[in-house]
C-alpha cells in the first residue's frame, strides 16, 4: 500500500465491540477488537501501534498477517471480500505520553493517585484498539472495560453505562462516529449533574483534589451551552449525555470527544471565590468550544485533515458566538480582539504560513496542521467574515441545512459554503476560496493621491516575502457608502477626497469594527485626521488603530519610531482591550533597548508616565461595582508600573505579600501573579523560593500554580535558576504538559536566557521522548522563536534546529521561526537607534 493510500478505501468498518482489561498496577492493557464492516479487497490494512498482536480472525478462521511500523498497520490478507467479521486479539502498554491510554497523576493528602483517560485525536486511537483509525471511517462502538478497581472508583465513556456483569462495564452502543472521538476514563472521581430542557444529562467530573464548589460554573456553562447550541443549529444533540472531565494530565486545552469532553484542569475548573473575569471568559469560551464541536465536527466530520479547519474554525468562532449570547456584560468579542486576531495576523504575516486549508498525506504531517494562529484563530476570523456577511438568519438556515444532509456523515468545505449559500443567496464559496487556500492576508493602503481618495492591496509580510500578486475579495466595512461591500480589484479610485469628506462628515475609514482579517495602512493625511478625532471612536477600533501601526511597524512599512509619541494619547482609556493593545506595543519596544542600560531606563520612564495615573486612580484591589473594563485594566498598568520600577508600586505589592504570606493562594486571582513576581524579583531569597515550590507541588489550583511559574521563572540569581531547571525533567515537581511554560518563563529571563538554552539543546532527546508524539512539541520551538532577538542567537537556532527539518513534524515550525527571528533582527539593527531616541524625546517632553 502506498503511504497516501487510506485504509477506508479498501475496508469499511460499521461496528466495533472493543473490550479492554487494564491493570494500572502493570502498567498494561489486553483487548479483543472484534470489527464488522465489507472489505472491497482481500488484501486490507488495520491500523495500529504499539499494539502487540496475537491473533487475527476473519469469520472465525485464523488469518495471516503483517506488521507495517512505517504505515503503523496490520496487513491482512482475508479469503473473500465483502462483509466480513474481524476479530484481533492484542496487549500494549499504558503511556505516559498522554496519547492514547494513560494515566494522569494527582495527589489528595500528601497521597499520589492516578486517574486513567484516554486522547485519541489525531491518530492516537490505533494505540487502544486496531481498527480504520480515519476521521471517513466513521462505525458505531460497543465498549467494554475491565479494570483494577477500587471501592469508591468511577467509570465513564461515551455513552451511558448499560451494565455490570463479573466487573466488566458494558456501555450503550454509540452513534456512527469516527475513532479519534471515542473516549472512557476511570478513579476516584467526584460529580456533579443537571439536565437540559431537553432531557440531556449534564455532567462534570473532576478528581477529588478540588473543591466541589470548582464544579459549579462549568456545569452552569456546559448546560446552557447545550441549549443554545440546539436553538441555534435547530438541530437537537444526538446523546443522551454531556459529560465533562477535568484531567490531572492533559497536553491539549482540551478534547471534543463525543458525550465525553476531556479537559486540562485549567480550562474547566474555577474557584468562584477567587477569580477574575479573564478566567471565566477563558474557561466559558473553552467549554463552549468545545460543546460547539459536538454537532460542528462530531455529528458531522471533515472528510479527511486537510478540512480540520471545517471543525476548528467553526468551533472557534461559535465559542464567542455562545458565551456572548450567555453572558453579553462580558463583551467576549472584545476578548476575541485581544487574543485570536493579534495571534492571527502576527503569525500569518510570516512567508512560508500554511493557508486554512492544507493538502496532507503523511500521518506524521497531519499534527502540524494544529496551528492554533491560522486553523484556529485565522479561521475563526474568516468565519466571522462570513456571519457578518450573511447575518445570523441566513447562517443558521444554512447550518441546520448542514447538519440535515450531513449528519452522521462527512464533509468538506465545499459542502459548507454551498449550504450557506443556498440560504444566503450569495457564492459564499467564492467569496472565501482566497481566505481559505491562500496563506497570508493583504494590507490596504488608502491615500489621497492628486485630492482623489484611493484604495489599494497587496499580500503583507513581515520580514522578507515573496510577492505573488494575490488578490483577495476583501468584506471592506467602510464608513463612506461610496466604497464598495468586496473590494476585490488590485486599486480602486474613491472619488475626490474633499468631497467626500464634506458629504460624510467624518474621517474615512476601513475595515469597521475590525471583522475582515487585513489591516489598513492609511497615508498621513487621513490617519492624522482619524487621530484627531480619536474620542468618536469605540474601544474596538482604538484597539484597532494601534494593532495595525504596531504591524505595519513589524513590516517595516512605517518606522516604531513613529508610534512611540502617539501612545500618549491612549493612557488614560477606562476600556479594558484598548489598554490591552497599548501596552502590547509599549512591550514591543521592550526589543530595542540594552537591559540595564540608560536606554531602558528611559523606556522605563516612558512606561512610569503612561501607567501612574491608572495605577493611582485603579490600585491593587478591586472596588465594589467597578466597571469590568477597571477589573480587566488593573493588571495591565500595575505589570507597567511595575516594569517602570515604580517605588510606590513595589512597596504596595510587597505590603500586600506581606498581609497574606501565611496563605499566598487567597490573594486577589487578578493581582497574585504580580505580587509573587514583585517579591521573588525584588526581595528574592532561598527561603522564599523553596516556599512557592513546596505551594506549587502541593495546590490543586491551576491558577495559583500559573502564578507561581510565572514569578519564580523571574529570579535573577544564578543558583535559583539552575535549581529550576534542575526540576525541569522531575515531573513529580513540574509535569510534562506544563513544562513549557517553566521553559518559556526562564527562556525570557535575561538572567536566565543562557540556561534556559544550553538545557533544551543538550535535553532535545529527553524532550522529544517525554512529548514528542504530541501536537504541542513543535511550539517549543516557537516559544523560542518569539524571544531571540540578537544575530548571535539566530546563528545558535539555526545551528541547532537546521539539522531537525528532515522530521515532518518539525519542518515548516523550524522553517517559520527562522524567519521571524531573522526579521526581528533585521528590524532592530535598523531602527534601534531611532526608537531609542524617540523614547528618550518623549519622557524628556
Amino acid at each position: 500500500m502506498a503511504d497516501s493510500t487510506r485504509f477506508y478505501e479498501k475496508f469499511q468498518p460499521v461496528h466495533y465491540d472493543i473490550y479492554l482489561d487494564i491493570d494500572r498496577a502493570a502498567k498494561h492493557f489486553k483487548g479483543i477488537t472484534t470489527i464488522k464492516g465489507n472489505a472491497v479487497d482481500t488484501k486490507i490494512a488495520l491500523h495500529q501501534k504499539f499494539l502487540n498482536v496475537a491473533s487475527v480472525q476473519a469469520d472465525g478462521q485464523d488469518v495471516p498477517f503483517s506488521f507495517s511500523d512505517h504505515q503503523e498497520a496490520i496487513q491482512l490478507e482475508l479469503p473473500h471480500s465483502g462483509d466480513v467479521e474481524l476479530k484481533v486479539v492484542y496487549d500494549a502498554k499504558l503511556t505516559d505520553t498522554m496519547m492514547g491510554i494513560y494515566p494522569s497523576y494527582y495527589t489528595v493528602a500528601g497521597q499520589k493517585k492516578q486517574l486513567i483517560g484516554t486522547q485519541f485525536e489525531t491518530t492516537a486511537a490505533r494505540q487502544a484498539f486496531p481498527g480504520i483509525d480515519e476521521p471517513e471511517a466513521k462505525a458505531t462502538f460497543s465498549l467494554a472495560i475491565k479494570y483494577d478497581e477500587q471501592p469508591g472508583e468511577t467509570i465513564i465513556a461515551n455513552m451511558p453505562e448499560d451494565h455490570v456483569e463479573n466487573g466488566v462495564h458494558y456501555f450503550q452502543e454509540t452513534v456512527k462516529m469516527s475513532t479519534y472521538l471515542v473516549a472512557f476514563a476511570f478513579g476516584e472521581l467526584q460529580s456533579k449533574f443537571a439536565k437540559t430542557k431537553s432531557g440531556v444529562e449534564i455532567g462534570v467530573f473532576s478528581t477529588k483534589a478540588h473543591q466541589p464548589k470548582e464544579l459549579d460554573f462549568s456545569l452552569d456553562i456546559a448546560k446552557r451551552a447545550i441549549e443554545f447550541y440546539e436553538d441555534f443549529y435547530q438541530t437537537p444533540y444526538p446523546l443522551p449525555q454531556s459529560y465533562q472531565l477535568a484531567l490531572p494530565d492533559f497536553s491539549a486545552g482540551a478534547m471534543e470527544n463525543w458525550g465525553l469532553v476531556t479537559y486540562r484542569e485549567a480550562y474547566m475548573l474555577l474557584d468562584p471565590d477567587n477569580t477574575t473575569l479573564n478566567q471565566k471568559r477563558l474557561i466559558a469560551t473553552v467549554i463552549t468550544h468545545e460543546l460547539a464541536h459536538q454537532w460542528f465536527g462530531d455529528l458531522v466530520t471533515m472528510k479527511w485533515w486537510d478540512d480540520l479547519w471545517l471543525n476548528e474554525s467553526f468551533a472557534n468562532m461559535m465559542e464567542y458566538v455562545a458565551v456572548d449570547a450567555l453572558e453579553p456584560e462580558w463583551n467576549v468579542w472584545e476578548m476575541f480582539q485581544t487574543s485570536e486576531v493579534p495571534m492571527a495576523l502576527q503569525r500569518d504575516a510570516t512567508d512560508g504560513v500554511q493557508s486554512v486549508h492544507v493538502a496532507v498525506d503523511d500521518p506524521a504531517e497531519i499534527d502540524t496542521l494544529f496551528d492554533g494562529a491560522i486553523v484556529y484563530a485565522k479561521g475563526a476570523r474568516m468565519l466571522v467574515m462570513v456571519r457578518a456577511l450573511l447575518g445570523d438568519d441566513a447562517m443558521r438556515r444554512g447550518l441546520k441545512n448542514y447538519f440535515a444532509a450531513h449528519q452522521y456523515g462527512n464533509a468538506t468545505g465545499a459542502d459548507l459554503w454551498q449550504a450557506l449559500g443556498e440560504a444566503s443567496g450569495m457564492n459564499v464559496g467564492q467569496i472565501m476560496e482566497s481566505w481559505l487556500e491562500h496563506p497570508g492576508y493583504p494590507v490596504v493602503e488608502v491615500k489621497v493621491e492628486d485630492g482623489k481618495l484611493m484604495l489599494s492591496q497587496q499580500q503583507f509580510f513581515i520580514g522578507d516575502g515573496e510577492e505573488k500578486s494575490r488578490l483577495w475579495q476583501i468584506p471592506l466595512n467602510a464608513n463612506y457608502n461610496q466604497a464598495p461591500a468586496i473590494f476585490s480589484e488590485q486599486s480602486l479610485v474613491l472619488g475626490d477626497y474633499a468631497q467626500l469628506r464634506k458629504q460624510n462628515g467624518r474621517p474615512f475609514r476601513v475595515n469597521v469594527g475590525d471583522n475582515s482579517h487585513v489591516i489598513v495602512k492609511y497615508d498621513e493625511t487621513l490617519l492624522n485626521d482619524i487621530l484627531d478625532h480619536l474620542d468618536e471612536l469605540g474601544a474596538i477600533d482604538q484597539l484597532q488603530l494601534l494593532q495595525d501601526l504596531r504591524l505595519l511597524a513589524e513590516g517595516r512599512q512605517i518606522s516604531y519610531a513613529q508610534i512611540v509619541p502617539l501612545l500618549s494619547r491612549f493612557k488614560d482609556s477606562r476600556s479594558g482591550i484598548v489598554n490591552e493593545m497599548l501596552y502590547h506595543v509599549a512591550n514591543s519596544l521592550k526589543n530595542f533597548v540594552q537591559p540595564a542600560a540608560k536606554t531602558e531606563r528611559q523606556l522605563q520612564q516612558l512606561f512610569d508616565q503612561l501607567s501612574v495615573k491608572q495605577v493611582q486612580r485603579l490600585g491593587w484591589l478591586s472596588q465594589k461595582d467597578e466597571s469590568n473594563d477597571d477589573q480587566l485594566t488593573r493588571p495591565i498598568v500595575l505589570s507597567a508600573a511595575l516594569y517602570a520600577q515604580n517605588r510606590d508600586t513595589i512597596k504596595q505589592a510587597q505590603a500586600l505579600f506581606d498581609q497574606y504570606q501565611d496563605h499566598l493562594a487567597d490573594l486577589p486571582a487578578d493581582v497574585r501573579g504580580l505580587v509573587l513576581a514583585n517579591e521573588v524579583k525584588n526581595y528574592g531569597s532561598q527561603e522564599l523560593f523553596d516556599t512557592l515550590l513546596a505551594d506549587y507541588q502541593k495546590t490543586a489550583d491551576a491558577g495559583f500554580k500559573q502564578d507561581i511559574c510565572a514569578a519564580l521563572t523571574k529570579t535573577q540569581d544564578d543558583q535559583l535558576i539552575a535549581q529550576l531547571i534542575d526540576r525541569f525533567e522531575d515531573a513529580d515537581t513540574i509535569k510534562p504538559q506544563d513544562l513549557r511554560a517553566w521553559f518559556r518563563g526562564v527562556l525570557a529571563n535575561d538572567h536566565g536566557q543562557q540556561a534556559a538554552w544550553d538545557w533544551i539543546q543538550q535535553e532535545w532527546s529527553w524532550l522529544e521522548k517525554t512529548v514528542g508524539g504530541d501536537m504541542e512539541f513543535p511550539t517549543y520551538i516557537t516559544v523560542i522563536s518569539r524571544i531571540f532577538k540578537t544575530s548571535q542567537r539566530l546563528a545558535e537556532f539555526k545551528r541547532f534546529f537546521t539539522p531537525k527539518e528532515n522530521d515532518p513534524m518539525l519542518k515548516r515550525e523550524i522553517q517559520m521561526d527562522e524567519k521571524v527571528i531573522a526579521s526581528r533582527v533585521e528590524l532592530i539593527e535598523s531602527e534601534q537607534a531611532a526608537v531609542n531616541a524617540a523614547i528618550a524625546k518623549t519622557v524628556a517632553e
